[in-house]
């Protein structure tokens, strides 16, 4: 079986798997990361959201076998690590204004939210509301209004 290294949440990995298993079955099933969760495995409900280098991406879309050594992935469960702190401000502003009901898809909505804060400031400017509307992640809940506000306030303390 082959096998494929990367820097998972700061730290480098090894895991042995078939080249056409998702990235996605390879975190949560092999390397025990329940973070990113399994939605529709089509790139659309975004429950799945991690960060690929920095930047975001659906790992239940992407085939471990186009993930590189030097490839750095980080799930809800590295994000604090991100910042040296317990939580990274984007959850500490989740709790603040108390966006989750069910909680499945908050982590994908959290690592989006990063990642798009990061995309607008790399651009030149704060994070606006056309920005947060590009966002496509699905809550059943529907606590968008919440959502909206958290990804501001925590995007103030980023």
């Amino acid at each position: 079986m082959p096998s494929h290294t990367f820097k998972l949440n700061g730290k480098q990995v090894t895991v042995e798997a078939e080249n056409n298993v998702r990235l996605l079955w390879v975190l949560r099933d092999l390397l025990g990361v329940t973070g990113p969760k399994y939605g529709c495995a089509l790139d659309v409900c975004k429950a799945c959201t991690s960060h690929i280098n920095g930047k975001a991406f659906n790992p239940c879309s992407v085939q471990v076998s186009d993930i590189k050594p030097t490839d750095e992935i980080t799930t809800i469960e590295g994000l604090p690590a991100t910042v040296g702190k317990d939580l990274h401000p984007m959850q500490e502003a989740w709790l603040d204004y108390d966006v989750a009901q069910c909680g499945y898809c908050q982590p994908g909505q959290i690592m989006a939210a990063v990642a798009k804060v990061k995309q607008a400031r790399a651009a030149g400017h704060e994070v606006s509301d056309a920005d947060v509307d590009e966002l496509r992640n699905i809550c059943r809940c529907g606590t968008y209004t919440r959502i909206r506000e958290a990804i501001k306030a925590g995007a103030r303390k980023m």
